[in-house]
């Protein structure tokens, strides 16, 4: 890939990250940071506090609780239909960070067999990282007793998938490159990032998504394919959410 020298073009991409992560996963972390000092600050220790991931908006009127829901995943996709526009504008596509469906197939594999590797080893880190002190209880999904918990929990890890895998992988280091960033530099930038806005879960939950990212943002580099990465999150994220809600309170080894 060409890197960028024209100057005006270099600081047109420079402040796209600041506006694409400004409204985004950026500021997410800032608030994760703040949410984190109060963790630290507060009277219990760390490990004696709870970090819900989806949780419920209303829970005593459903429809207004699944309206927000709704609400919630469109706007969490927003700042990947600007990535999109940033990327046409550019004269390139989704295509030109691997979000496509080109060898699909291949790609669903890819993305189930790197969930099924990172998934349990992410589990055991969790426990290790709570049993030490270093997390909160981390409730992955609170929603009541409602026939579309399930649904939302799978459309909310898609959420995630998407929105994190096309911003935190894809095009943050292929903008990178485009600058010049050494990409082990590049990958360092995204692999903190991506642990940042995760601090709100403890130091397990930081250094947990920062070896994710280091893994996911590897893969990138080196295949350019974003889209076996959305299907690993998002199928980690389901397997975190329904499985959660199934098994909290009902297996020891499971922090209710």
């Amino acid at each position: 890939m060409p890197v960028v020298t024209d100057r005006r073009e270099r600081r047109l991409i420079v402040w796209e990250l600041v506006a694409v992560f400004g409204v985004s996963l950026g500021m997410s972390g800032v608030r994760a940071l703040i949410r984190f000092l109060g963790l630290l600050t507060a009277p219990q220790a760390l490990n004696a506090q709870t970090s819900v991931v989806l949780g419920s908006y209303a829970p005593d009127r459903p429809w207004l609780d699944l309206s927000l829901q709704l609400a919630g995943i469109v706007s969490g996709l927003m700042p990947v239909v600007l990535v999109g526009y940033l990327l046409v504008r550019g004269g390139e596509s989704f295509a030109t960070i691997g979000v496509d469906f080109r060898r699909f197939g291949r790609n669903v594999a890819a993305g189930l067999g790197i969930a099924a590797a990172i998934g349990g080893a992410g589990l055991l880190f969790y426990l290790a990282s709570r049993a030490l002190g270093l997390n909160t209880n981390v409730a992955a999904s609170t929603l009541g007793d409602v026939w579309w918990a399930v649904p939302v929990q799978v459309l909310v890890a898609a959420e995630n998938g998407i929105l994190e895998e096309v911003l935190v992988a894809g095009f943050l280091l292929h903008r990178l490159r485009q600058l010049g960033v050494h990409d082990a530099a590049a990958l360092a930038v995204s692999s903190l990032l991506r642990g940042s806005y995760h601090l709100y879960q403890g130091l397990g939950g930081f250094l947990g998504n920062v070896i994710m990212g280091v893994i996911f943002g590897r893969i990138f580099q080196r295949t350019g394919r974003t889209m076996p990465l959305i299907v690993a999150h998002t199928a980690i994220d389901v397997v975190a959410f329904v499985g959660y809600a199934a098994l909290a309170g009902k297996v020891s080894w499971l922090p209710g």
